[in-house]
């Protein structure tokens, strides 16, 4: 029971459906916050291409041994490589009558965040005999997670919705959810930095730990967290509202996982724990409404 327990978690996680999900919560969470019904499209189109696009980023970077890797995920991955090749052209095929059905604004968003997602590993330059791409460019790296992950889970749903006039936001506000969202995932992204900073080392690609040093690393995702808590204070003026206890809640205990991420190096700490997050920011904060009957 236990083993087939564990098959079924390996699956959800390796396979990316986890890290889909987290993409749909966070998508949600910006519905919740702008008092917008969720959009069908906007859910599936997130889930299918996060899908897709994770897939296909790990398919482009098989190494010559994937049995032999260090990583389970690696290993997992390419062990059911027929499976994980069937999920991503199924997943990127999907993408087709879902995009003709968003607005043309959200279109070139979504064309735009596609071209910036599948150029990360491609090795689109060359200096020398060097092939690199947009990844080894130093600094890069997380700055092109956390902005995909914002547009995509905040600017995309915030465009469907004041197309349809559901309801309405001002520019303010929608500068503020970007920003702080940006913090949020931004934060995120360091201790897997971090726990790759070896390997990136070896491989010159110049993260903020490689520069920085582990130690301001972490400092620097403290700040950023509270850098959100701010922002959340004044978003649309609520102060200490029920999202913002709920919400801050989930930063304290995010700021607590990437403390503790320096001992913690295994992969299920990373991939369930830490991206968790994304999908219980999401369930406390209804969790939250719910007692406070909002």
């Amino acid at each position: 029971m236990k083993k087939a327990l564990l098959s079924v978690f390996d699956f959800l996680l390796f396979s990316n459906i986890f890290m889909s999900l987290c993409a749909v919560a966070q998508a949600l969470i910006t519905f919740e916050l702008i008092d917008a019904k969720p959009m069908f499209t906007v859910v599936g189109l997130l889930f299918t291409s996060t899908l897709g696009i994770y897939n296909f980023c790990i398919l482009l970077t098989k190494p010559a041994r994937p049995e032999q890797s260090p990583h389970k995920r690696v290993r997992w991955f390419f062990k059911h490589y027929r499976l994980m090749v069937t999920f991503t052209i199924v997943s990127l095929l999907s993408l087709v009558p879902l995009f003709f059905l968003i607005t043309t604004e959200s279109k070139i968003l979504l064309i735009f965040l596609g071209v910036l997602s599948f150029s990360y590993s491609l090795p689109l330059f060359t200096v020398g005999d060097h092939k690199f791409g947009l990844r080894n460019i130093p600094g890069l790296k997380p700055f092109l997670i956390t902005l995909v992950w914002t547009m995509s889970c905040v600017l995309f749903p915030v465009l469907e919705v004041l197309h349809r006039h559901t309801n309405d936001i001002s520019m303010r506000d929608t500068t503020i959810l970007i920003a702080k969202r940006f913090l949020f995932i931004g934060a995120l992204t360091i201790p897997f930095d971090i726990r790759d900073l070896f390997d990136d080392r070896t491989q010159g690609l110049k993260t903020i730990p490689v520069a920085w040093g582990e130690k301001n690393a972490y400092l620097f995702c403290q700040i950023l967290l509270a850098g959100y808590v701010v922002l959340l204070f004044i978003f649309k003026k609520n102060g200490f509202n029920v999202d913002f206890w709920a919400l801050t809640l989930t930063v304290v205990l995010t700021g607590w996982l990437i403390f503790k991420s320096a001992w913690k190096k295994d992969e299920y700490y990373y991939f369930f724990f830490m991206d968790g997050v994304l999908i219980l920011q999401y369930a406390v904060l209804m969790a939250f409404r719910l007692i406070g009957g909002h």
